[in-house]
């Protein structure tokens, strides 16, 4: 069972945004040392929309070899084409994944008919744990509970990422699909009550550069130590705020630099952080307690 604080990790870059490989080798043992409990590479936080396909599975190969089956990989692989997802899912199986997540095909904006024979045909396509991604508020398509539930019966389909950060919506999971389905958090803000109220864990932008303390919060909450699982919350809420002051993953790339971890590089359409949000983020991450130790605190 896959469970914990996932790290929905960038993809390292140079300032001119061509991959950076090494400094995702070191991303990755920064994240294993740091008792993080599984890694997604080319999420949505790994800019998946601008990586070409050899690009993308570069990055699920690399990570693969880089973590060498010391914590489960999970590979990012949807679309808003089913074809093109069989594609990216069948790569990610062959590269040696662990799993994959599939975000809801975006812009085109399927019927609930419509996302459920799209998974549906990616599961009978390929044979590798797959879990579903609902996050509307970057997709403009809402996979509802009632849609999960159908999906849920099939076997290799083993749970979702939430991102609604709406946890009636994580109740109803619950109730329909068992306490077997896995439910992650898609939402640092409110992933500490996802959790207690019986989430199997998140995949976190904030563990990009919180990774101990996002592991710790969640071994709390599974362990119904609601005080302790809080408290952990408290020092992170100002990264869970200012890591989306712009589009992530433009606040989290920049913190990473801040932290010495990586290469001032994006992609356009995303830009670097804006100057005037510089100083939020460095006080978050103060917040937190990780710049301590690290090149620039």
């Amino acid at each position: 069972m896959i469970r914990g604080s996932l790290v929905a990790l960038v993809t390292p870059m140079g300032p001119d945004g061509s991959l950076d490989l090494e400094a995702l080798r070191r991303l990755i043992e920064f994240h294993i040392e740091a008792a993080t409990d599984g890694i997604v590479a080319v999420g949505t936080t790994g800019e998946s929309a601008t990586l070409d396909e050899f690009e993308h599975c570069e990055v699920i190969r690399l990570t693969v070899e880089q973590v060498a089956g010391r914590v489960p990989v999970i590979a990012g692989t949807g679309a808003n084409a089913t074809s093109e997802a069989i594609s990216l899912t069948r790569r990610a199986k062959e590269l040696g994944a662990d799993a994959c997540l599939l975000v809801t095909p975006y812009y085109n904006k399927p019927t609930q008919e419509g996302l459920y024979r799209h998974y549906r045909a990616v599961a009978e396509a390929v044979d590798i744990p797959q879990i579903l991604y609902n996050v509307p508020g970057r997709t403009a398509c809402d996979l509802l509970p009632e849609t999960i539930h159908r999906l849920a019966g099939m076997k290799n389909i083993i749970g979702v990422k939430e991102a609604t950060g709406d946890l009636g919506r994580a109740r109803d999971i619950l109730r329909l699909c068992g306490p077997e389905f896995l439910l992650y958090s898609g939402d640092d803000a409110t992933a500490a009550e996802f959790c207690l109220l019986g989430g199997h864990g998140v995949i976190s932008v904030t563990a990009n550069v919180a990774p101990r303390q996002l592991h710790q919060l969640c071994v709390a909450a599974r362990e119904g130590d609601r005080d302790a699982a809080l408290s952990i919350d408290a020092g992170l809420r100002a990264l869970h705020r200012d890591l989306f002051i712009e589009s992530n993953p433009i606040p989290v790339k920049w913190a990473l630099a801040e932290m010495g971890l990586i290469q001032p590089g994006i992609r356009l359409p995303l830009t670097w952080l804006s100057a005037h949000c510089h100083d939020a983020v460095r006080s978050a991450l103060k917040a937190a307690g990780v710049l301590q130790g690290l090149a620039h605190a």
